[in-house]
């Protein structure tokens, strides 16, 4: 085995896990606590005193990241897929646009929302590590669509709708039949054309992934932030996981059995 891949193995810092007890999804909980009431001041309307803790968490799966040295959890989002979104009746993301064209389309669906990391871990190796375990989970989920919210902040003077989404390039924008429409569209009032804000990373590394966005953006007033929905089709990602992912594990755990031996 060669010496960088033995050294990339003991250095590996973080693992992706889906948390399979309780006190683990609340550990995410207040993960999300710290960094929405916290650090962005977000009004959250929860179930338990320092939680971040609604209506739909107790119907999806939680998606984490841990650091393997202290076992803190430093990033995490939570998924709801179709079957699971049965329970409360709709998608969290219906609460904010008219989603009929989207699931009209033929297939699974997976919603993924609430996404953070700590503020001591923000770097591009702890989101690859929660996005090479949200690849492994639909892969195996077999979905076909990946959906979801993606917040942008307001400027100091207000939200730059018009000169962000400029910054988009328009084959990143879902076809008409696709636009969603918002429920609560950002008043007149908290727009400005100066781009104060531009495209946040979350944003980025969604459109990076392949992902559209799909018609005007949602003032969400409790977070003070706009979110623009987001829609990944996920049938070309299964070829790609199925060589890059299963291959690294495949040579992870070669390379482990050889550095047991």
């Amino acid at each position: 085995m060669p010496a960088q891949r033995k050294e990339a193995i003991r250095a590996r810092r973080y693992v992706a896990e889906v948390a399979c007890e309780v006190a683990t999804v609340r550990a995410t909980q207040q993960l999300r606590h710290r960094v929405f009431a916290g650090e962005m001041g977000a009004q959250l309307h929860t179930r338990i005193d320092g939680l971040d803790y609604d209506e739909f968490d107790d119907f999806c799966d939680h998606l984490l990241v841990r650091e393997i040295e202290t076992g803190n959890i430093v990033a995490c989002t939570r998924l709801l897929s179709d079957t699971q979104a049965d329970k409360p009746g709709r998608f969290y993301s219906e609460g904010e646009f008219d989603l009929n064209g989207v699931l009209a389309l033929p297939g699974r669906f997976l919603e993924i929302g609430r996404t953070c990391v700590d503020p001591a871990h923000r770097g591009s190796i702890v989101i690859s590590t929660l996005w090479n375990g949200l690849a492994e989970y639909v892969y195996q989920g077999r979905f076909n669509y990946l959906m979801g919210c993606a917040s942008i902040t307001p400027g100091p003077h207000g939200f730059a709708v018009d000169a962000v989404y400029r910054q988009i390039d328009p084959q990143q924008f879902g076809p008409k039949e696709l636009a969603v429409k918002s429920k609560n569209p950002v008043p007149a009032w908290k727009r400005c054309q100066q781009d104060e804000s531009g495209i946040p990373p979350l944003l980025q590394a969604y459109l990076r992934l392949g992902a559209q966005v799909c018609g005007d953006p949602y003032w969400d007033e409790d977070f003070n932030v706009m979110d623009v929905f987001i829609l990944l089709d996920l049938t070309r990602l299964h070829n790609r996981y199925e060589k890059r992912f299963i291959a690294n594990k495949a040579a992870d755990a070669h390379a482990t059995i050889q550095a047991l031996a």
